[in-house]
Order: structure tokens, then sequence, then C-alpha cells
């Protein structure tokens, strides 16, 4: 489904954000950014490493409310962006651009939620020192757990590339933060498989600050952007 970008009203999210607890030693099979499954059965691409993780920069695990949410501003309307040491990004080396232009791949069944899992990724909201909400879905939805680099873009599904993309609490749901930057990952993942962009380009633009594509986002939507059913953001 395709999602507007409207102008974000309010207060920009301003919470001093935290850190989390230490891993604890992981089982065989696991990677240290969360657990892996060895294989996404349903999915219809072979030869994809669900575990799949190669940081942008040197990471390791936060500590409890180390993590500081930043804030752009850009025309008058304030955005938010991760913190950069706690969250810097990372990639899944086996999902190479020939797998994102393959028609069969999908991000739910072949990568989502592969590598860590819900649960785990909710560690991420002690890092950042924001209360996890509750009741957290549908139009009621105040955050999201973030890929930085998503999925549809060769994100890895791993600690290092995850984040709670929280607020304003007080816009609606398609005005908040989460589905603002859907469209800019919506906009990327086309320009990529259609080779406007490089797929290396788009992961680090979009790790280093995702905003940069908020105004081509909205003039490649406004002209017909067409979105493939499976590129959901997150």
């Amino acid at each position: 489904m395709r999602k507007t970008l409207a102008a974000l009203t309010g207060t920009a999210l301003t919470a001093a954000v935290g850190a989390g607890m230490l891993l604890a030693p992981p089982p065989p099979g696991a990677t240290s950014h969360g657990l892996r499954s060895s294989a996404a059965s349903s999915c219809a691409v072979d030869g994809i490493d669900t575990g799949g993780d190669e940081a942008l920069s040197s990471w390791k695990e936060p500590q409890s409310k180390s993590c500081t949410v930043k804030v752009k501003t850009i025309d008058g309307v304030q955005y938010t962006l991760p913190d950069p040491v706690c969250t810097p990004g990372a990639v899944n080396p086996t999902v190479k651009i020939d797998v994102l232009k393959n028609a069969a791949f999908r991000t739910g069944p072949c990568v989502r939620d592969k590598a860590t899992s819900p649960t785990s990724k909710n560690k991420t909201y002690d890092w950042y020192d924001v209360p996890q909400p509750q009741g957290n879905t549908g139009q009621n939805q105040v955050c999201e757990k973030d890929h930085l680099v998503s999925l549809e873009l060769g994100g890895a599904d791993t600690l290092d590339n995850i984040w709670p993309e929280c607020g304003p609490d007080e816009a609606t749901l398609n005005e908040r933060y989460f589905k603002q930057k859907d469209l800019v990952e919506n906009y990327l993942a086309a320009k990529v498989r259609s080779g406007d962009i490089a797929l290396d380009d788009a992961q680090r633009g979009i790790a280093t600050d995702w905003t940069q594509y908020i105004a081509p986002a909205k003039t490649w939507y406004d002209g017909g952007g067409a979105v493939r059913n499976d590129d959901n953001g997150g």
C-alpha cells in the first residue's frame, strides 16, 4: 500500500535515550546480535543467510540508557535519527541486487524476524531509554522497531540495525516518523531495482541520514511512483 508524506506537526521527540543489557552467550547456530534461524523455509529465493550481518561501522552492544535520538529540522519540520554509535546500520551481504530484483523475494518469509526475534528487538527501547508502548498496533502505533537500513534494501535483521523510532505522539499514524521513513525506503528500493541508485549508495545513505531523501521521495510518490506489495517499510 502506498504511503503518504504528510508534513509533521508538533514537537520533536527529545528524549535522551538509553542502552541495553548484555547478550547472554549465544547458543550454537546463533550470532552475537541475536538468534538466527538456519533457513527461511517459506522463502522462495535460495542462497540467503538469514543471519547475515555486516555492520556499517564498528559496533558493540550498548549499555542501558546510553543512546540518544538525534533531531534534525528540515523546512521547520523536525525528524528523528538514531544514535550512530548505538545504531550504525548493518547489511545482509547475501541479500544482493539480484535477490532484491527477484520478483519472488519477499522480506516477510525471507528475512524479517529471522536473525532476531521481535522480543529480542525490544531491548533497543532500553538502550534508548524509551518506554515500551502498550497497544502499539494499528492507529495506536506510536513506535516501530525500525531497521535503519531497511530489509528491502538488504538491511540486516540484527540489533546493530534496529532502533525504536517513535512519535510524534500527537500526529496521525501516517504523519509519524516511521511512516515518513517507510516512504523513503520504498523510494530507494524502487530506485535500486531500476538501477538509478547503486545498492551500496542507498544502504550507506539511508544509514547516514534517511531524511536527505524525503524531498525526492515525495516527488517520486506524487509522480505515481510504484510500490511493490512487499515494500512495507521497517
